[in-house]
């Protein structure tokens, strides 16, 4: 296969835990072609939506973790000119991001296969794509009004408050009905009530881990991975300092991922992440998903393998149909 991967800045991948580099790397280890681009390398062009793509490949020895490349030159590539494009570019989900699903999008009705679907990377946004199943979820609200947050606060007394379009942990505030900060929590939050947020009651479950559920092509990887806050510390997010402890998924863990799995691949969602804490969904993860390599490295099940079969399949169906 000739694949691209549309990413961070190449030096700003840590390749002992991202989980791009993991597939770039069973990619390559099967003899596919690899290609890389950024967001900014995306252009609609004579007609045609064209990365300015650079071919990858593996150095043999890395004398840093910052030296594990070799980039060729920049070509102007049609993207139906590659077997599949994986858009892993990180978030925050803003205006840039969207343009980049409009332009992949257009790149998908000249023949391109995108992964995971933009047009379904853009429905599902992160925090608000939970609401579609509210029998899964812990009581939430969404909403940028003051007034309303107060009286979810009142009802529940302890909640967290995160913003939509962030990744890592960034942003959230767990909020105490006793906390004399509210006000100037909410204020920065909604950005005076310009900003709509949302607000979910605290879940002590979390000191058991916040556990990452990987779905690919519909079915969940045998293992979650547990992130559990460090001391001090409400967020289990790695990028926070959390711990991830692989383990086997629940019989309550199967049947969210069994009620969720088929109905996000069929609508274009190859590789999901869901965030479960307790018995409840909290997160459904579509733009960058991770934890594969911390999954494979403490059970040894090939994480990237699976996602790489799971494209192998794909592209070989649609060359049968």
């Amino acid at each position: 296969m000739k694949l691209a991967f549309i990413l961070d800045p190449l030096d700003t991948i840590k390749i002992h835990k991202d989980s791009s580099y993991a597939m770039m790397r069973e990619a390559a280890a099967r003899g596919h072609q690899l290609y890389v681009l950024q967001q900014g390398d995306l252009a609609w062009k004579n007609e045609q939506v064209v990365g300015f793509a650079r071919a990858l490949a593996f150095a043999e020895q890395p004398d840093t973790p910052y030296h594990w490349y070799q980039e060729g030159v920049t070509e102007a590539l049609p993207l139906h000119h590659f077997d599949a494009v994986l858009m892993r570019k990180d978030p925050p989900f803003d205006s840039e991001y969207i343009y980049s699903t409009y332009l992949l999008e257009l790149a998908e009705r000249q023949g391109a296969y995108v992964i995971n679907r933009p047009r379904a990377i853009r429905d599902h946004n992160e925090k608000l794509a939970i609401t579609e199943f509210p029998h899964l979820i812990p009581p939430s609200i969404v909403t940028r009004q003051e007034s309303l947050i107060r009286e979810f606060l009142a009802e529940y007394q302890d909640i967290i408050l995160k913003p939509l379009d962030g990744m890592g942990g960034a942003g959230i505030f767990r909020v105490h009905s006793t906390d004399h900060n509210i006000g100037v929590i909410l204020e920065m939050l909604t950005h005076y009530g310009t900003r709509t947020i949302m607000a979910q009651r605290f879940l002590p479950e979390i000191s058991e881990g916040d556990k990452r559920i990987l779905l690919i092509a519909g079915e969940p990887v045998a293992y979650a991975l547990a992130r559990k806050p460090k001391p001090g510390e409400t967020r289990g997010n790695l990028a926070a300092g959390g711990t991830g402890t692989a383990q086997p998924l629940s019989a309550h863990d199967r049947e969210i991922a069994a009620k969720l799995g088929q109905i996000l691949y069929q609508r274009g969602l190859m590789l999901v992440g869901l965030d479960i804490i307790g018995d409840y969904l909290t997160e459904i993860n579509v733009t960058s998903p991770t934890g594969m390599q911390e999954i494979t490295a403490q059970t040894g099940i090939n994480v990237a393998g699976l996602m790489i079969d799971a494209i192998e399949r794909d592209l070989q169906a649609k060359k049968s149909s």
